[in-house]
């Protein structure tokens, strides 16, 4: 389904209210910061309530806060209140979380929080604000994902299976909602320059001349998407050519990570942040 206005957004951004979770760090606090300036309305969450509040004193009349653990119901169900007050049309699934470290040194603690973080909350919460999008004249569900959603790679084993399942959850939910009035959009950001970085991935992505993108660029490349309708985006193009040669020969990508492997066994250590 295809809105009606050339940019897909009627009224514009400031005729949309949108939720944000994992708006305290990262992508989802550029988001905030790049919407607000384009007159969007925003309900934004996330565990930092010191950082959400700078985005409150900056913009007062278009920004309330909710600080919030999406992984305990009773956070969640303040923000789904909170949501409908807003009378939310948007929802930006940001909220997440990293651990780089080889799967054989994971906890049982260490996967449960990732998953729980990553994808359970993402789903409970999205199932949660359902009718009330379903509801609107227009509405648009997107979630963050990331390169790693669609190329498994060592040393990122949990995160990986979280963002892979993220990515399955867009697509099938845009399947299922394909009748109605509400979009689902999956964006999957390649490196970003983020808090939930360590030094040692930091040091990993220059090691291997990776590309590192500004939260910034990635927050216009998301609202690029919005306005030109895009289901899908990946952002960055040798990452969009490594991930459609890990479809078609995958052997190649085996090889090529093979050799890559020395070098990320010496930055590789386990490294977890949240917004």
């Amino acid at each position: 389904m295809r809105w009606p206005n050339k940019q897909g957004l009627p009224g514009g951004w400031a005729g949309q209210r949108v939720l944000i979770t994992g708006a305290s760090g990262g992508i989802g606090y550029a988001l905030a910061e790049a919407l607000a300036q384009r007159g969007a309305h925003l309900l934004i969450s996330g565990r930092k309530p010191e950082v959400l509040a700078t985005l409150v004193n900056r913009f007062p009349a278009q920004i309330t806060a909710v600080g919030a653990d999406l992984t305990r119901a009773e956070d969640r169900h303040r923000l789904i209140s909170a949501a409908h007050l807003s009378a939310c049309t948007m929802l930006i699934n940001a909220a997440g979380s990293n651990q780089q470290g080889f799967f054989d040194a994971s906890s049982d603690s260490d996967i449960e929080q990732l998953v729980a973080i990553n994808l359970t909350a993402t789903l409970q919460l999205t199932r949660a604000l359902l009718p009330q999008l379903m509801a609107c004249p227009q509405a648009t569900i997107i979630t963050i994902g990331s390169t790693f959603g669609q190329l498994g790679y060592p040393g990122q084993v949990t995160y990986c299976a979280t963002k892979f399942a993220l990515r399955g959850f867009s697509e099938a939910l845009r399947r299922e909602l394909a009748d109605t009035r509400v979009r689902v959009m999956y964006i999957a950001p390649r490196a970003t320059r983020t808090a939930m970085n360590s030094p040692q991935t930091d040091a990993l992505n220059v090691a291997l001349g990776n590309t590192v993108d500004s939260p910034h660029a990635v927050a216009l490349a998301i609202i690029n998407a919005v306005e030109h309708q895009r289901e899908e985006l990946q952002i960055g193009l040798p990452e969009r050519f490594f991930t459609r040669l890990n479809t078609l020969w995958p052997g190649a990508v085996d090889r090529a990570l093979l050799r890559q492997l020395p070098i990320i066994r010496r930055f590789v250590a386990t490294k977890e942040s949240t917004s």
